[in-house]
């Protein structure tokens, strides 16, 4: 029977906001529910693995118990898929991973199940498993995002540009924005040539800005391109604004596209100035800037960044990295992995 309509009346004072309020701790609930089921049905997964993993090292069984353990449970619980025999055989695999307790019910049990298979498969030891797994929790990436990020080798690149953050910030400050920067930088998505122009690669970042950010890392938000100041009456244009809401300061990136030179750091170096004089905030803190360039020389760059006194990194970029064709072939595409886990 449908439901009659309600004729409404003005609503009282406050109304609104309580109205607000209530959505948002219905929302909440929401969430809190499906991490719990979550958590659960992740460390059941856990239990059974550990058991099978038991009681084969007990008992003597063979592989053949899955099979036959599989079956069994689908007979018992019909409305439950992740009793497949390849499912069974991942509990395996994931208590022999995780083998203490503690681990899984912090941090692994806070993931998906499927996030938990990428990590598993993607990933071969427990030492950058819980890195991603931290990274995957922290900023709450959907498996995709964890999966591209693992593919780029996220692990490998953060916090390896050379920057001068450790003399010029703050302890707790400077290591985030360290760990915040990487070397180098991925922009296969803007799917230019080696040749392209500064402008080029400015104006596809910009195109792509999203998946600029994704590349940039959690924290950044953008604020613009060619930013305009004006200092003493003569015009001058960043080439890309960010704010850190992390850092709480704002990031101005330079393009460079050609090799690293130390003269680069006197123009970053006078927008950075003029960014802290004429933008930031009083209650921001100093402004950060990172060169991107097409190479650098290591030991150069460590020596022009070494008197500089405003916090600075140098980096590279790739525009085009692609894999080996023969590891291609051998990786399963994202399709295919979503394909695989919804069958669970």
């Amino acid at each position: 029977m449908a439901e009659r309509p309600v004729a409404l009346t003005p609503p009282p004072g406050g109304y609104a906001e309580w109205l607000a309020e209530l959505k948002t701790r219905i929302h909440t609930a929401q969430q809190r529910a499906t991490l719990a089921v979550n958590r659960e049905l992740v460390l059941l997964y856990w239990q059974i693995g550990r058991d099978i993993l038991q009681r084969q090292e007990r008992e003597g069984w063979g592989a053949k118990v899955i099979e036959r353990l599989a079956h069994d449970l689908r007979v018992a619980f019909p409305e439950m898929k992740g009793f497949s025999p390849r499912n069974m055989k991942y509990m395996r695999a994931f208590a022999q991973a995780w083998p203490e307790a503690e681990f899984v019910q912090q941090a692994a049990a806070l993931l998906p199940w499927g996030h938990n298979l990428v990590l598993l498969d993607r990933l071969p030891g427990p030492k950058t498993r819980r890195w991603y797994a931290a990274q995957a929790l922290e900023h709450n990436w959907s498996r995709n995002v964890l999966v591209m990020h693992i593919e780029n080798r996220l692990l490998e690149r953060s916090g390896a540009a050379v920057t001068n953050f450790e003399a010029r910030l703050p302890a707790p400050q400077s290591d985030l924005a360290r760990e915040s920067l990487k070397d180098p930088y991925r922009f296969d998505f803007l799917g230019l040539s080696e040749e392209a122009h500064e402008r080029d690669i400015e104006t596809a970042l910009v195109r792509h800005v999203t998946e600029f950010l994704l590349e940039l890392g959690a924290g950044f938000a953008f604020v613009g391109r060619q930013v305009l100041l004006n200092v003493g009456g003569d015009e001058f244009f960043i080439d890309l604004l960010f704010y850190h809401l992390k850092l709480r300061c704002y990031v101005v990136i330079e393009l460079k596209a050609g090799a690293f030179k130390p003269e680069h750091l006197g123009q970053l170096g006078f927008y950075l100035t003029a960014v802290d004089r004429q933008v930031k905030d009083e209650r921001d803190n100093p402004t950060i800037g990172l060169l991107l360039c097409k190479s650098k020389n290591k030991v150069v760059a460590e020596y022009a960044l070494g008197d500089r006194g405003q916090p600075m990194g140098i980096a590279e970029y790739r525009l085009l990295e692609s894999l080996p064709a023969e590891l291609q072939t051998s990786l399963p595409s994202i399709e295919q992995i979503e394909s695989e886990l919804g069958d669970l």
